[in-house]
């Protein structure tokens, strides 16, 4: 610790020796310093504070309105657009003296970079424009970007009012347009689909509807086989009960009689219970009732009484001969049916796919239309809701002003640094200087460099001529270094004075 102490006293030592040298620099560095901190313009900004809602309640209950982050992103990107940005040069001291293209995206660009629109809630904005210009004064720069703030505002409220109905309106129109071209291009494809199942109505549908009527014919006919096996069965059965029952039953002339007046009594038995004639069992017993008047009901012979079960059993037959027939008219008629199919399928490919491609294009074109129908469908309320109650809401909260302080840079702060690099650039040149030199300040730090016995010092004896030379040379050195202090705080003195100046 003792010899870091005496490091630092030697420094101090040679820096005050060189006193002169150091003050020197530190006038240099700060002159040049406090001269080039001058040359820096002011900047000024101007704030506001806007509230800015894209859609209303309504707008979201009907289904129309955005997200809040696309609504802060649409409103930043309004704000800074080319085309805003644009108009507001052209209608401030910006475009003064701007006749070019490239001069007019030179200044947009420069605008760009001075505009700042920072989001501070969902629908609260704040705009900030910095100006900065070296041929405009401060006061002209302080309004300068006032002016921009007030003509972002208005531009952007004349392009959402008045231009977001324009837009919809557009839009509406060329929606219709396009309706127009597709209806008329769904009308053709409509004829051409018409025309061509007129012409074969086997391909109605393409490909996919003949394998599809393929596989329920195929369907349908195995259900009948099951059906026709089912009736070949029961008419077998019937068949075989049919040959073991006798046509008469042994009796005399009054068993004819008896079994006309059982068969009577079934009907009237049935008629009672209120079966009509259509109904199966009433058939039934009808049927058998004719059968024995037809074969001598009135009276018997010496033969013998006509069976009832018998009659009752060739009614049953058939029946179930009828069904046989119709079932295998039925199976005939879905096979004729299916080799119908495979052999369109098999010979007509090309017009298979023919009516696929008509039908895919028909389907197209119907969901493009109903898809451009929907949106004019939206677009037409939102005009609606536009017309009698704008979705877009602008409010000022905070209006720009005229700042009376700039806004950059900090010229008292620069000044002071600049004294304090001045001092340090001084300081560390004498100091440097001096570890440089093989000179030693104290006794100790020769005894630590080379290592030997210090037997003495001799101490420096000033006259007292040379004592008052550089007494006057210290209070020059004191009035050179507070000369130095002084002129910084003139030059503060001034910046707060200029800064008070300027009034909105």
């Amino acid at each position: 610790m003792n010899e870091l102490f005496d490091e630092v006293r030697a420094a101090l030592y040679s820096a005050w020796s060189r006193k002169w040298l150091a003050l020197g620099i530190a006038w240099a560095v700060c002159l040049a310093g406090w001269l080039f901190v001058a040359t820096i313009p002011n900047t000024y900004e101007s704030h506001a504070k806007i509230f800015v809602q894209l859609d209303d309640l309504l707008s979201k209950q009907i289904g129309i309105a955005g997200s809040d982050k696309t609504d802060i992103a649409k409103v930043r990107q309004r704000l800074t657009s080319a085309s805003t940005l644009g108009r507001v040069v052209e209608s401030t001291r910006l475009g003064e003296g701007i006749t070019t293209p490239r001069g007019m995206e030179s200044a947009i660009g420069s605008l760009a970079q001075n505009v700042k629109v920072k989001s501070e809630e969902e629908s609260l904005f704040e705009i900030t424009a910095q100006m900065s210009h070296a041929n405009l004064s401060d006061r002209e720069n302080a309004e300068l970007a006032q002016d921009v703030v007030n003509k972002l505002l208005e531009t952007f409220y004349d392009e959402n009012v008045a231009g977001a109905r324009g837009e919809v309106n557009e839009a509406v129109a060329l929606l219709d347009q396009q309706l127009d071209q597709r209806a008329a291009e769904l009308e053709q494809a409509e004829a051409r689909r018409t025309a061509f199942e007129a012409e074969h109505p086997e391909l109605i549908g393409g490909s996919a509807a003949i394998s599809s009527r393929l596989q329920n014919a195929r369907a349908e006919i195995r259900g009948v086989e099951a059906d026709l096996a089912a009736a070949q069965s029961a008419l077998a059965q019937i068949t075989g009960q049919l040959a073991g029952t006798p046509k008469t039953l042994p009796g005399g002339a009054g068993g004819g009689s008896s079994s006309l007046e059982q068969a009577e009594t079934q009907v009237a038995q049935l008629r009672a219970r209120g079966l009509k004639n259509n109904h199966p069992d009433m058939q039934t017993a009808l049927r058998q009732l004719q059968l024995i008047r037809e074969m001598g009901g009135s009276g018997g012979d010496a033969r013998g009484t006509p069976n009832p079960a018998y009659s009752a059993l060739v009614s049953i037959r058939a029946d179930r001969q009828a069904n046989v027939q119709a079932l295998l008219a039925r199976k005939a008629a879905l096979q004729a049916d299916l080799s119908m199919s495979i052999a369109d399928q098999a010979s007509e490919p090309a017009l298979a796919a023919e009516a696929k491609r008509i039908g895919r294009d028909y389907e197209v074109l119907k969901n493009k239309y109903d898809e451009l129908l929907q949106d004019r469908e939206e677009l037409e309320l939102r005009s609606q809701v536009e017309s009698e109650r704008s979705s877009f809401r602008f409010d000022v909260i905070d209006a720009p002003g005229v700042s009376t302080r700039p806004a950059a840079p900090n010229r008292p702060l620069l000044l002071i640094a600049v004294a304090i690099l001045g001092i340090g650039a001084g300081l560390g040149t004498v100091i440097a200087l001096t570890m440089l030199q093989s000179t030693f300040s104290t006794a100790a730090g020769l005894k630590k460099a080379l290592g030997l016995q210090v037997i003495g010092t001799i101490t420096r004896v000033v006259p007292p001529a040379r004592q008052a030379a550089e007494n006057r040379q210290l209070r020059l050195f004191y009035a050179s270094s507070g000369a130095l202090a002084g002129l910084l705080v003139v030059l503060l003195g001034i910046e707060f004075v200029q800064v008070g100046q300027i009034v909105a």
